[in-house]
């Protein structure tokens, strides 16, 4: 193989095909990159063998052919290249050169036939949405993750399904560690084509490299097929490879059919919430909420620092409540709210609150209490 490569072209993709190059796995090969020649320019392929990604860039060809090269040097000798184009060149034994005129490094390569394989997905039902908005909704579910070491598929996967209302057709993602829950829908109108399918079960590290790669405006493809969930741009493709499990029956959790709605302003209570978390630590990670009429009082206390209190006015006329919850459940969703006002749904000490914007309702956060 013997190409010239524009750096301007290649230097995002790589910088984006850490995660995958970075991630351990039992093949050692899995930390390169699969570089090959295409009729018009060449392919770059990386995985970490659940979450498979191609991209087709262009590049002046010489002569056919295939590496395979670590993706971290690749990334940056790349990066600082002090002009844009590239050439590189396979010599003998797998050893590959990179460089110009003025610099020129040689690399060990693999032997490219040890590289996995990534699946090619065919006769895939493919249905359109928003890139942006794909990107948020990957924000506000992932944000729930559980223990490194939990192989629980409901845990470190999301749930995605599709959904038809009266007036909507909706993509429905969900995601809980058991003390929470985050749904999120994307709505279509009634008369979108979007094929059916299986709900399945992603997983959260490989939604993670996808968000990587959505753009800030344009539509991104999404199907799933043969066990496997694709993500397509014009020139890019994600694959990851689904987790076998069942979801909790979360339905009758999302409903809001009692309790008291309590509007507040998002940042206020944001802030409040991380002063209120300063003194929380692995064993005192719960914060008491006081509300009564017309205030909110938190006090936070942890015998091994100290402890803290502050109030809030806002318009709640029911019961007085006192009822432990995890701060950082509540920073966590308000982070990923875009809107200035927020509505908190609270019942008694006993059942779930419940969190979500005060026009968009895509959105939903289930924070269940802890125990005093």
């Amino acid at each position: 193989m013997k190409a010239t490569i524009n750096k301007n072209d290649i230097l995002p993709v790589l910088a984006k095909i850490q995660g995958l190059a970075g991630r351990k796995t039992n093949l050692a090969i899995t930390t390169n990159v699969l570089i090959q020649t295409t009729e018009s320019g060449i392919s770059i392929t990386a995985t970490d063998l659940e979450t498979g990604f191609e991209g087709l860039y262009p590049a002046d060809v010489d002569t056919q052919g295939v590496i395979a090269i670590n993706a971290r040097k690749l990334y940056e000798i790349v990066r600082d290249f002090p002009s844009d184009d590239i050439y590189v060149n396979e010599v003998e034994n797998h050893w590959i050169e990179i460089g110009n005129r003025n610099v020129e490094y040689h690399i060990v390569g693999l032997n490219p036939d040890d590289f996995p394989e990534v699946p090619k997905i065919e006769g895939v039902d493919f249905f359109e949405i928003d890139s942006a908005a794909f990107h948020k909704m990957i924000e506000k579910t992932v944000i729930i993750s559980g223990a490194s070491d939990d192989s629980r598929a409901h845990i470190i996967g999301i749930y995605a399904e599709r959904v038809e209302s009266d007036d909507h057709k909706i993509f429905r993602m969900v995601s809980t560690d058991g003390s929470r829950l985050s749904k999120v829908d994307f709505l279509f109108e009634k008369d979108f084509d979007l094929p059916p399918g299986d709900n399945v079960l992603i997983p959260k590290k490989g939604l993670v490299e996808v968000a990587k790669f959505l753009d800030s405006e344009g539509p991104v493809k999404i199907g799933i097929k043969a066990n496997n969930f694709i993500v397509k741009k014009e020139t890019e493709t994600l694959i990851i490879r689904l987790l076998e499990g069942d979801f909790p029956q979360y339905s009758d959790i999302i409903i809001k059919n009692e309790g008291h709605d309590i509007i507040l302003d998002r940042q206020l209570f944001l802030m409040m919430l991380k002063r209120m978390s300063i003194l929380s630590s692995d064993e005192y990670k719960g914060v008491i909420f006081h509300f009564t009429e017309d205030k909110l009082v938190i006090n936070s206390t942890n015998p091994d620092i100290g402890e803290s209190k502050e109030d809030m006015d806002l318009a709640y006329k029911g019961e007085p409540v006192e009822v432990m919850y995890n701060p950082r459940f509540f920073i966590d969703t308000l982070g990923v709210l875009d809107e200035d006002s927020i509505v908190l749904n609270i019942v008694d000490n006993q059942k779930p609150c419940k969190l979500e914007g005060e026009k968009d309702k895509s959105y939903l956060s289930v924070i269940m209490p802890m125990r005093i």
